[in-house]
């Protein structure tokens, strides 16, 4: 089927090799065909986490020094007494396109899909922002776009050391008291699904926290879905909620009912 109603970067008009148009029968059988192959990337993907879980791990034994909104932090200081810190170097700085108004087209919608940071958090892990712009023009530059992660000047080789000098990226670390691990590291088109909660957590050594991962003995886990909570009600050692439990129960409940009943 062609559907010429497309245009061309030239004004031309652009036709379409569009899909057949079939019955619901025939749809709902080619979403099962389909079905099949993205619950097999989704265990795909949840192996690969499960792998990066078991990662080594590397020392940071440099003293690295950045500039916050209440003073000079150490990397330790970005941890904001959390176990895990995922630090994005986005570029905002003289000499990058967009500068004074605007940091990097591509770091900047990346800034736009941060999920909310308290669900981060919440599974004790901190994201922050750092760039080499001074700290009144990234103040400005947040509060004109609505963003609210952390944000840090860098002031030393902390870009050069950890790959991002020249180009954007995520780097991982983990903190066992005062010492501090890199655990990974996420740049180029890995960089394009970063946003989510999920996301982030799955690039952390210590994943999503939750009962049903592969995980190594002695990570903290806890049973899927009672964790979550409204963005402005987490409390630090909370246990879940009694009736949200009861809730996400039965949601499991009828969604694992449903899929029995699909087949047979």
């Amino acid at each position: 089927m062609q559907t010429p109603h497309e245009t061309d970067r030239n004004g031309g008009t652009l036709a379409m090799n569009t899909p057949p148009i079939v019955s619901r029968p025939q749809w709902e059988a080619a979403r099962e065909q389909m079905l099949v192959k993205e619950k097999a990337f989704t265990r795909a993907r949840d192996a690969l986490a499960a792998e990066r879980r078991r990662m080594p791990w590397m020392a940071v034994e440099k003293a690295y020094t950045f500039e916050g909104p209440s003073g000079t932090k150490s990397l330790l200081g970005l941890f904001e007494g959390r176990r895990q810190l995922i630090v994005y170097r986005a570029f905002f700085e003289p000499g990058v396109f967009g500068w004074p108004d605007h940091g990097c087209r591509g770091c900047s919608l990346g800034a736009d899909q941060v999920a909310h940071l308290s669900h981060l958090n919440a599974r004790d892990t901190t994201l922050a922002y750092a760039s080499r712009a001074p700290q009144a023009d990234i103040a400005r530059l947040k509060q004109r776009m609505g963003w609210a992660m952390p944000w840090y000047t860098i002031t030393d080789s902390f870009d050069a050391d950890f790959g991002v000098d020249e180009w954007h990226g995520h780097n991982v670390f983990f903190r066992d008291g005062d010492q501090v691990f890199r655990t990974y590291f996420i740049n180029n088109r890995g960089d394009e699904a970063m946003g989510s909660t999920w996301s982030y957590l799955d690039a952390t050594p210590l994943g999503r926290q939750e009962t049903r991962e592969d995980s190594p003995a002695g990570y903290p886990q806890s049973p899927p879905y009672k964790w979550w909570n409204w963005h402005d009600t987490y409390a630090a050692e909370a246990s879940p909620d009694p009736k949200w439990v009861e809730v996400s129960d039965a949601g499991e409940a009828a969604f694992r009912n449903l899929g029995a009943g699909a087949k047979t």
